[in-house]
């Protein structure tokens, strides 16, 4: 794949539930009998517009589908090997990783990926302990390291779902607790100068405190220039908000890049992703507003950073 470039997508698939109550989550309202009547028929429909939408990121740039998806959303292995049963996913080899975590509702993150063109060596579930006042334990996502050789260099991939924002930024302290999780895992990488993608819906934007600190220190964010131009992954309270980004250690960028170098980030907001009329014509077309089923995609845009192999480089 000399000369060429390939994607890494990041998708927050909105709710990806199997229909069956699970006995230790809270996830009754999208089974048949709960109040959003979510069973075999609409979870498939949600599975074959995913798989198409995961199938297209990134097409016109590149000849392939992404690489790597992070994905949030997601309940259980069953529904991820659903979606790698997806029409559109059939003439690609995915795999995925995927732990359950201690979320309430049973949502956890995964990281699809194309066997041809990424190898994982090991992978490991991270814990995120947050206490609120009452020294309670707030269960949220595990953050998912997976380590592995992509297009024949080593890297690091987080895949991160950060508490919900809240109105006011109430979650601004558990952002900052969870980002001293991810970064004492990052000082444990043992190889010098690693190379590390982070992907996630941070449930902050790119101007805001713990995401500077992230890219202040090893990191660059691509995203911000995106979001400095008014650009969005989802509306959050009538604003567009770019909570879904993917940060890159600074040596995929000129003049430390070898043989992976970064290109393009991007916001995959295709028309038919959007909702196509009424007050919220334009927005991501999700699969419920509220208890009323829409039949769309998710609450979110995927977004996806595109990177080159540079030829005759050395390893």
């Amino acid at each position: 794949m000399e000369n060429s470039q390939f994607s890494i997508a990041f998708y927050n698939v909105e709710n990806l539930f199997d229909a069956i109550d699970g006995p230790h989550t809270l996830d009754h309202e999208f089974t048949p009998k709960g109040k959003k009547k979510w069973g075999p028929y609409r979870l498939n429909h949600k599975i074959q517009k995913l798989g198409k939408t995961i199938a297209k990121i990134g097409r016109d740039k590149s000849s392939i589908p992404p690489v790597l998806v992070g994905l949030a959303e997601v309940e259980n292995k069953t529904v991820l090997q659903d979606l790698l049963k997806a029409e559109a996913l059939q003439r690609t080899p995915y795999d995925f990783l995927h732990y359950e975590s201690s979320d309430e509702r049973g949502m956890d993150v995964a990281l699809l990926y194309n066997k041809k063109f990424f190898q994982p060596s090991k992978s490991k579930s991270i814990p995120v302990f947050l206490y609120d006042a009452a020294k309670k334990r707030d269960h949220t996502r595990d953050i998912l390291h997976v380590q592995g050789t992509l297009q024949g260099e080593e890297v690091h991939v987080f895949v991160n779902h950060w508490s919900s924002k809240r109105a006011g930024n109430a979650n601004a302290n558990k952002h900052l607790e969870i980002l001293k999780t991810l970064e004492r895992e990052i000082a444990n990488i043992a190889a010098p100068d690693p190379k590390i993608l982070l992907l996630g819906d941070f449930n902050e934007n790119p101007s805001e405190q713990a995401l500077q600190l992230l890219a202040a220190k090893s990191f660059n964010n691509p995203m911000e220039e995106l979001y400095a131009k008014g650009l969005g992954s989802l509306k959050f309270y009538g604003k567009w908000m770019l909570f879904d980004q993917i940060l890159l250690s600074k040596n995929f960028f000129p003049p430390k890049a070898k043989h992976l170098q970064f290109q393009e980030a991007c916001i995959f907001n295709e028309p038919f992703l959007q909702n196509p009329k009424g007050p919220f014509k334009g927005q991501p077309f999700r699969t419920y507003s509220g208890k009323y089923y829409l039949g769309g995609y998710s609450d979110h845009f995927p977004v996806y950073v595109l990177l080159q192999v540079r030829a005759h480089s050395t390893l």
